[in-house]
């Protein structure tokens, strides 16, 4: 089993073998890539987003679709949309969308559940030029999604895999304010906190029309949150802490 393991690794990176169907790794140690993610894990560093006042708070709300659930299983992303929001306004012209370049076919249920077909995918630019231009329009920015972990875990495998650097965004789950704002609505799934407030979804399951719709919820959760006397993420932490 240890040596089937160690085979399967060995053939992994040397490009023979490409988990999730994402090309296989090329020019790891790019100086361009290297630079780029070291200046922004400087740039996060000196940040402390936790204190930022939340009408100055400057997110990138983002949404990935993929293939399942299940990064280290093989399962692989699709495509990355995104729009970045300072306070409660979303900043409509700063927005992002890219497609990933996979070698699979996505199934008949993913392709009719986001339009994402197999001529899609082998136009699109490679997983690791996917991710530097997403970091590149990010920056330093915290990073903000509905139910967060699915993103967490995606970023992370990706990051590691494609551009061989940890994933060290701050991501911030919109529920956590949501917990808050409506404690009994049992609001759960984005359409269910997007009908609690009016916010229309342009196409579901589509990466940059959810991140917009995240982006309305979020900002809708920011107003919300500072009625009731929260000045900042700290204060929220805080306040959950105290639950038990």
């Amino acid at each position: 089993m240890i040596m089937d393991q160690m085979i399967h690794f060995i053939k992994e990176m040397s490009g023979r073998l490409t988990p999730g169907g994402y090309t296989s790794l090329q020019n790891q140690t790019d100086p361009g890539k290297v630079a780029l993610m070291r200046e922004l894990q400087r740039e996060m560093k000196k940040k402390d987003v936790l204190q930022v006042p939340f009408n100055e708070l400057n997110v990138v709300v983002f949404d990935l679709e993929t293939t399942g659930f299940y990064p280290y299983k093989g399962d692989s992303i699709l495509s990355i949309g995104a729009v970045k929001v300072k306070g409660d306004r979303l900043l409509k012209e700063e927005m992002f969308y890219e497609p990933v370049y996979n070698e699979r076919s996505p199934s008949k249920e993913i392709e009719e559940l986001t339009g994402i077909t197999k001529e899609i995918l082998q136009e699109a630019d490679s997983l690791q030029h996917v991710l530097k231009k997403f970091y590149q329009f990010a920056k330093a920015d915290a990073l903000v999604a509905h139910h967060a972990n699915h993103e967490k875990k995606f970023m992370k495998h990706a990051t590691w895999f494609a551009l061989k650097m940890n994933f060290q965004h701050r991501i911030i789950d919109t529920s956590f304010l949501t917990k808050i704002i409506a404690p009994t609505s049992e609001l759960v799934t984005l359409d269910d906190c997007c009908a609690y407030y009016g916010i229309e979804i342009g196409q579901r399951h589509h990466a940059l029309h959810d991140a917009i719709a995240t982006a309305e919820l979020w900002a809708h959760s920011v107003r919300s949150i500072q009625q009731l006397g929260f000045s900042n993420l700290n204060d929220v932490y805080n306040h959950i802490a105290t639950w038990k």
